[in-house]
């Protein structure tokens, strides 16, 4: 007989439930996890890197520009454990990346579509930028996770300014959606698979999409 989900062992004792099945088997070279607002992509990613032995290493684009701002970076780093480093990097993300990954470390970047619009506000060429992330992602040390919000199923802006950070934030998800090996869309905290390893794989989709 088991006491408090334990379980009977040699000589009556009750030994100690056994630890909870990883979360992942093994992170992807490349993940790109994608969501609404408030989906629950970024606590999606925050498992996938945590189920991994290794330290966390957290690259956030987002700058502090108002009390809000400030109030949410606060608020995603009181919910990250102490396995987490974290690094700020608004802008030269390839450079923070190249020496933030590691074989025995996770990266994740927290978001995609922070860091255009900081690219856009500082002026710099958003699609040579986003060129230099895609060509350096094979060179990479180890496995990253981005995190970006799907922000083309909405109506079209109405200015300028706004209907380019749609632009660049589409192509930049269908470029890097093509190079990553796992891609999920959240809605409403539940994870939903749009491209796996295994699908890579299989010579049944190959052959479908010869």
């Amino acid at each position: 007989m088991a006491s408090l989900g334990g379980v009977l062992g040699e000589g009556g004792a009750v030994s100690a439930p056994p630890p909870p099945a990883p979360l992942e088997p093994g992170l992807a070279p490349v993940t790109l996890v994608l969501g609404g607002a408030r989906s629950g992509k970024s606590r999606h990613a925050e498992a996938m890197v945590e189920s991994q032995p290794g330290p966390c290493v957290y690259l956030a684009t987002a700058q502090a520009g108002d009390r809000e701002m400030a109030a949410r970076i606060a608020a995603h780093r009181a919910r990250r454990g102490g396995r987490w480093s974290t690094v700020e990097e608004p802008l030269d993300v390839v450079a923070a990346l190249s020496g933030a990954c590691g074989p025995d470390r996770a990266v994740l970047v927290d978001c995609l579509t922070l860091w255009l619009s900081n690219l856009l506000g500082a002026e710099r060429p958003v699609a040579a930028e986003c060129g230099r992330l895609l060509t350096a992602l094979p060179a990479l040390a180890g496995p990253v996770v981005f995190v970006s919000n799907e922000v083309g199923q909405g109506v079209v802006p109405d200015n300028a300014l706004a209907r380019a950070f749609v632009d660049h934030a589409g192509r930049l998800h269908q470029d890097l959606a093509a190079a990553a090996q796992r891609v999920v869309f959240m809605t409403a905290g539940l994870p939903h698979e749009l491209k796996s390893i295994s699908e890579i794989q299989s010579p049944v989709l190959k052959l479908q999409r010869s």
